[in-house]
């Protein structure tokens, strides 16, 4: 899923923006929408679906004739992208969230971390300037969870042939003996790194049986006991998915151009240089 924040001002045309992006987007794929809405509560005292919430229901959700909305505790931005991921969403737009580091097209004066782009309003934009976002947007790296590759796979025109689907995860794993990792940081050459893998793939699918396969490695600082690795692949027989799965692993472990630097309780170091 690729993902953009478009941030500015009040009335500084952030909303029909994020409207001029989404009528662009759906016509090469599925898009979700994020908001903003400090001050706002969409699930006040005295409803139903906030008595439910009250009395220690971890989700709530309404349905209604025009639509459905779930309600869960927080207004954490990251549950947000994941729910839009995991539905199988190919891209994001969100409206707000100035503190994220979302790449983020800025409406004003605004000096914000993270810019991709800057105008001076969001309101009659030239066709030429509409184009030039859409590539910026396509050029974002890709946002995924291991549900959202699932579903990915699970819409492979393909599946009715698979007899399974299986996954890996790696995560930080956070005690090795007595030494405590606090964290890990992965840096990459992001356009080698997204070749190896496509080649990965692609030659995992040309292998008998092997009807889809995705590759997911996140970059950057990820804490102990996060997710670092996806691996998704479908096949006609478990035995042909096992052993894909296995190959998978290895061959991202000792082709993709990914370094590790450890954060631990007894120092940091790039994993390469340590002994």
């Amino acid at each position: 899923m690729k993902i953009i924040s478009v941030t500015g001002y009040k009335k500084s045309g952030k909303t029909t923006l994020v409207e001029r992006l989404v009528q662009e987007l759906a016509k090469r794929g599925s898009v979700g929408t994020v908001k903003h809405m400090p001050g706002h509560d969409l699930n006040p005292d005295g409803t139903d679906t906030r008595r439910y919430m009250d009395a220690g229901a971890r989700a709530v959700m309404g349905v209604t004739h025009s639509g459905t909305a779930k309600f869960i505790p927080g207004t954490d931005l990251g549950n947000a992208l994941d729910e839009l991921a995991n539905s199988g969403m190919d891209y994001a737009v969100v409206e707000g969230f100035k503190d994220s580091r979302l790449p983020k097209i800025v409406l004003g004066d605004l000096e914000l971390p993270d810019e991709v782009a800057r105008l001076d309003s969001g309101v009659d934009l030239p066709e030429k300037v509409l184009t030039n976002l859409l590539d910026i947007i396509e050029q974002q790296p890709e946002y995924h969870t291991l549900d959202s590759l699932i579903t990915k796979v699970r819409q492979n025109p393909r599946i009715a042939e698979a007899g399974a689907i299986g996954s890996f995860t790696g995560i930080v794993r956070e005690k090795t003996g007595d030494v405590e990792t606090k964290s890990l940081e992965f840096e990459s050459y992001e356009e080698e790194t997204g070749n190896k893998i496509r080649l990965i793939e692609t030659d995992l699918k040309a292998c008998e049986g092997i009807l889809d396969v995705r590759i997911h490695h996140r970059v950057g600082r990820i804490e102990a006991g996060q997710d670092i690795l996806y691996i998704v692949v479908a096949a006609s027989h478990r035995q042909q998915l096992f052993q894909a799965l296995s190959d998978a692993i290895e061959r991202v472990k000792a082709e993709v151009p990914i370094w590790k630097k450890e954060h631990t309780t007894t120092g940091e170091f790039w994993v390469q240089d340590h002994p």
